[in-house]
């Protein structure tokens, strides 16, 4: 099953987008923008409308979007997605790229690859790490692993999304990196959500609130800095000197927070999870070090 292909120059190659939820229809009209020719396919057919009204074309199959170029950009719910999608189209596969950007766990990814690998498809694996609206600009970047000469064959196009960042050939440390840098970004909203809502007790909206408790947010990857030549250095080693904070101070913290969102009667959640790890830390006998002992205890929970 090969069908015809856009004519395309070597500075911009065709590319299929497969998946337009916000995410899909961003990466499309960026390439647009850049002069690919981009042929696309979505469940929803009307999704398409307005890209589609930007130059992109519509396949009526997923075997017909994956035929009209080389390089196949999936944006999908998950995983299982692109199963249900391409099921019936990996006679198509051989021979082209997918480039799947959606979200799932990292043994799901490498289970992908291998299943690319079986239909003669070279495989990367890519996380997105802006919102849909800042696609395409210099703050914009992409981690992707996979092989590297893949990455290499297909650079200049996918630098269209955002500045790719290459991690290694595992095809799951994207998805790791990308779930790793998620787990920083949930807890902190959630974290904002709850300072919120206990300054909301006091009768302080909002629109008051979030600009002080973001500056805090704001600060934290400086002041994180400014301990340490090399963040990450002194834990990599194993060591966790508590000459400016201790596993004991900040339990203390931890351990007010609970009692006021007690007193205040917020869901204790997110405080009694932040305070379960120091507490382990006390009773493993480490109150002297370090927060960042608190890892051992993530690493190796009872």
């Amino acid at each position: 099953m090969n069908g015809p292909r856009h004519h395309t120059t070597s500075n911009s190659p065709a590319v299929t987008v497969i998946g337009l939820g916000p995410m899909g229809r961003a990466m499309t009209r960026t390439l647009l923008a850049a002069g690919h020719p981009v042929t696309v396919w979505n469940r929803t057919a009307a999704r398409a409308d307005d890209v589609v009204a930007a130059g992109a074309r519509l396949a009526p199959t997923p075997g017909e979007a994956v035929e009209a170029g080389d390089l196949v950009i999936l944006s999908l719910t998950d995983y299982r997605a692109m199963y249900d999608i391409l099921g019936a189209a990996t006679p198509s596969l051989a021979g082209r790229t997918l480039v799947n950007l959606s979200s799932d766990t990292p043994d799901r990814t490498r289970e992908a690859a291998a299943w690319a690998a079986e239909h003669d498809a070279a495989f990367l694996t890519g996380g997105v790490m802006v919102p849909a609206p800042m696609v395409g600009t210099d703050a914009a970047h992409v981690y992707y692993s996979g092989p590297e000469d893949v990455l290499a064959n297909h650079r200049t196009t996918l630098a269209r999304l955002g500045a790719p960042k290459y991690l290694g050939a595992d095809p799951g440390l994207a998805q790791m990196m990308y779930q790793a840098q998620l787990t920083v970004f949930l807890t902190t909203l959630s974290s904002l959500m709850h300072a919120t809502a206990m300054l909301g007790s006091a009768g302080m909206k909002a629109a008051r609130a979030l600009p002080e408790l973001l500056a805090s947010a704001d600060a934290i990857g400086a002041i994180l800095r400014a301990g340490e030549e090399t963040p990450g250095a002194a834990l990599d080693a194993g060591e966790h000197p508590g000459d400016l904070s201790t596993v004991t101070m900040m339990g203390a913290t931890a351990d007010h927070i609970v009692d006021t969102s007690t007193a205040l009667g917020l869901d204790l959640a997110l405080p009694l999870a932040v305070q379960a790890h120091y507490r382990r830390a006390i009773e493993d006998g480490h109150g002297g070090d370090n927060w960042t002992r608190i890892v051992d205890g993530i690493r190796e929970p009872r």
